[in-house]
């Protein structure tokens, strides 16, 4: 059941693609905004709260349907499956600026590449030349092949549909709350944080190695060992120092951005980055999916067959 739900999901996603504002998470985005401001006192327990207010209602729906679905037919919780999924995990909920990025480069439309990473990333690419827009789509890509498809199959394996809602919702409140560095904000967003660091750890490491094994796997393991530490948030550098050994490309490193050069670490070795590499990434991403499909596969098989 496991791996024709992931199969089927990704089928319907490819079908019927769902963007990453659709109204699902819009409308969760500003449930979660408004358990901000209401709890918010700049208190860790508040944001203990409020995540808890946020999270464990939809997981606990989630896992209640399932079972209900289960005792009345299988099919019926396959079907729940793969609804969930479909909502909670995808490529086409982040690619599609990834490819109009890939294409505005091909056809040297730099302006247009620029305007479709700022509305990706949330923040002004203006500055950018043509190796920096590669340089960072690639960083997100990579980054949201992990959030979106890997970090979920992951949960799902493990948990079922409440893994993967689980997974999805921490990642949300990861990213609403703990990047939030102000006074006000205090310590409310660092329960978030927390949370899914360790609840990321393993799959993080599963997605790193997944693109050492399909990619240059000796440059891989050797960028995530040296490299990983020096990012910021040290999970996400082990997916970009992997994903970038495993391609030969180099990220990370200055950006020209707010009037200045901002410098960060050094990802990776070898090339600079191109839409040639942007096209390499989607296929390292594509082979780690077949990869992680047939493990899926033998696994059940293994698990039906007793």
């Amino acid at each position: 059941m496991t791996f024709f739900s992931l199969l089927v999901a990704f089928l319907v996603e490819q079908l019927r693609p769902l963007r990453h504002d659709n109204r699902i998470y819009r409308a969760f985005s500003a449930y979660a905004d408004g358990l901000e401001r209401q709890f918010n006192a700049s208190q860790f327990r508040h944001g203990v709260a409020a995540w808890m207010l946020a999270v464990l209602p939809a997981v606990l729906l989630v896992l209640v349907v399932q079972i209900l679905l289960y005792r009345a037919s299988p099919l019926l919780a396959w079907v729940w499956n793969v609804a969930v999924l479909y909502l909670m995990m995808g490529f086409r909920q982040f690619s599609h600026y990834f490819t109009e990025i890939m294409h505005a480069l091909r056809d040297d439309n730099v302006a247009e590449a620029r305007d479709n990473l700022g509305r990706w990333r949330g923040a002004s690419a203006d500055e950018f030349n043509s190796s920096e827009i590669a340089r960072v789509a690639i960083e997100l890509g990579l980054i949201g092949s992990h959030r979106h498809v890997f970090g979920t199959i992951v949960l799902f394996v493990v948990m079922g549909p409440a893994g993967a809602v689980l997974y999805r919702l921490a990642a949300l409140l990861n990213d609403k709350w703990s990047a939030r560095t102000d006074a006000e904000f205090g310590e409310f967003g660092r329960f978030a944080e927390g949370f899914f660091f360790w609840l990321d750890w393993l799959p993080a490491r599963l997605t790193a190695l997944s693109f050492a094994i399909v990619g240059n796997f000796e440059d891989a393991v050797y960028c995530w060992r040296t490299q990983a530490q020096s990012w910021t948030r040290h999970t996400e550098g082990i997916i970009l120092a992997a994903g970038a050994g495993a391609l030969g490309v180099r990220l990370g490193d200055a950006l020209h951005e707010y009037g200045s050069v901002v410098y960060r670490p050094e990802m990776g070795a070898g090339e600079t980055a191109d839409v040639v590499y942007m096209h390499s990434t989607v296929g390292l991403i594509w082979r780690t999916l077949v990869l992680w499909m047939f493990l899926v596969l033998v696994v059940s098989l293994a698990h039906a067959l007793g």
